[in-house]
């Protein structure tokens, strides 16, 4: 029975790493992947990346997008033994579900990789559902400067000052965020 999976941690714990990896065994092995991630990360260009090197081609998926529409159409004309999602705290509430369907009705399973939640310690839309509905949640663990695990992101500006307004997505990897311990995190929003 295929599943639907929410791989989420903060910044920089390896969820791209992750996802690479999956996708490699699946290829090694002769099977077909689909990987996505969001038009919305302009860093990307139509690349899952990650910071230790590793990259493949994907597709982008925008909040318009029908996932389960597209994902079908490829399945039609090479047979998918998994779906890949990266940036997943992007998806809309929808396309959450229309990934669940890929899974419950036709037998693909999905793996998203994602933030649980933004520089507030808000959760992101895409992530709530995927929390709500996913058949297996798992934790990538990032470590805090202090040694415990990071399990915030922190926004910080040009000169390392912490942000504590502002839209919810803006883009940005070590020069805009900072993985932290809640404490650490709680404590920078103080100060």
């Amino acid at each position: 029975m295929a599943k639907l999976y929410f791989y989420y941690s903060s910044m920089n714990a390896g969820k791209s790493t992750t996802l690479l990896q999956a996708d490699f065994n699946y290829r090694e092995r002769g099977m077909a992947t689909m990987v996505w991630t969001a038009e919305l990360d302009t860093r990307s260009a139509g690349m899952v990346k990650s910071r230790i090197g590793l990259e493949a081609g994907a597709h982008h998926y925008r909040p318009e997008t029908d996932m389960k529409a597209e994902v079908l159409a490829q399945h039609q004309e090479t047979k998918l033994d998994c779906v890949l999602v990266d940036e997943a705290q992007f998806l809309t509430e929808a396309q959450v579900w229309q990934l669940a369907a890929l899974a419950d009705e036709h037998g693909i399973p999905v793996l998203c990789y994602g933030l649980r939640t933004d520089f507030l310690g808000a959760l992101f839309p895409g992530s709530a559902v995927l929390l709500g509905i996913a058949d297996a949640l798992v934790e990538l663990k990032a470590v805090c400067h202090c040694g415990r695990k990071a399990s915030m992101n922190l926004r910080v500006t040009e000169d390392g000052k912490a942000v504590s307004e502002g839209a919810q997505t803006e883009i940005g990897g070590n020069d805009r965020y900072v993985a932290l311990c809640r404490k650490h995190f709680s404590e920078a929003l103080k100060a």
